[in-house]
């Protein structure tokens, strides 16, 4: 049994904005709107090249990322009536996965700081996300806690991104923001799963989390030096694929809960 909600729905809003972010990221890039080079992301081991896309292998490879959002999307408009998450929630989450793709390419196409910021920001957004969702079912809180919730975590995030100085492991505070959010979705989504007040795939959870720890160890190694600059076959590629896998099934589990008698 499905929710009475046309699965065209969410693929229509989703692919506008990855259609919409993808062509306005083009024309920013070939307008110079993003600033000059200034090396930001040059740190995740790909030499730059001459041409319109500084690095192609990490910039290329966020096609991953609105890959994800658009199969999130097709299950958004396949809801079973008893599920937790929500058509709207569905369409929102599909949305800033997609996000991530044109965000984190803005950074390595351009090598510039306004793409930087983009880059973490698209981060933001799928963390805070993640947090907040969680939050929210564990408090047992509606639509404007979710949206407080959701807001404040991206603040939060932006503020401690203004933090200077190296931090360490993940270099930058922003990082660390990022890590932070996901950590307490992680501790939020056990408590919850605990409390057994809905029933739901522990697996797709389980895969997502894995795919995160392999792709943080990928870029580990790919930071302390464990790459080819001049290779198109980067770690850091290598981590915005495994991260799109982890959106996706991170969104499999959201979709996989029910909610039980009890509650």
């Amino acid at each position: 049994m499905t929710r009475p909600v046309a699965i065209t729905g969410p693929v229509a809003i989703t692919g506008t904005v990855a259609l919409a972010s993808i062509a306005l990221l083009t024309v920013a890039i070939g307008q110079g709107w993003l600033g000059p080079d200034v090396g930001r992301g040059a740190n995740f081991c790909e030499a730059a090249r001459d041409g319109f896309i500084r690095q192609p292998a990490n910039t290329l490879s966020n096609a991953g990322f609105v890959v994800a959002g658009l199969l999130v999307a097709v299950r958004a408009g396949r809801l079973p009536a008893d599920g937790v998450v929500t058509p709207t929630v569905a369409t929102f989450f599909a949305c800033i996965v997609t996000l991530l793709g044109p965000g984190s390419a803005a950074m390595h196409a351009t090598q510039s700081e306004w793409g930087g910021h983009l880059d973490m920001l698209s981060m933001y957004l799928v963390a805070s996300f993640a947090a907040a969702w969680a939050w929210t079912r564990w408090a047992r809180r509606g639509t404007a806690a979710l949206i407080t919730a959701y807001v404040a975590g991206i603040a939060a995030c932006e503020l401690v991104g203004l933090w200077p100085d190296p931090v360490p492991v993940v270099h930058y505070a922003g990082n660390l923001a990022f890590a932070a959010l996901l950590i307490t979705a992680v501790v939020l989504e056990v408590l919850l799963w605990r409390r057994g007040e809905s029933a739901r795939t522990v697996t797709y959870g389980v895969v997502a989390l894995a795919a995160m720890l392999v792709a943080f160890t990928i870029w580990l190694l790919s930071n302390a030096g464990w790459c080819d600059p001049s290779s198109l076959l980067q770690g850091h590629a290598a981590w915005h694929l495994l991260c799109a896998v982890a959106a996706y099934f991170l969104f499999r589990f959201y979709e996989s809960e029910r909610r039980t008698a009890q509650a």
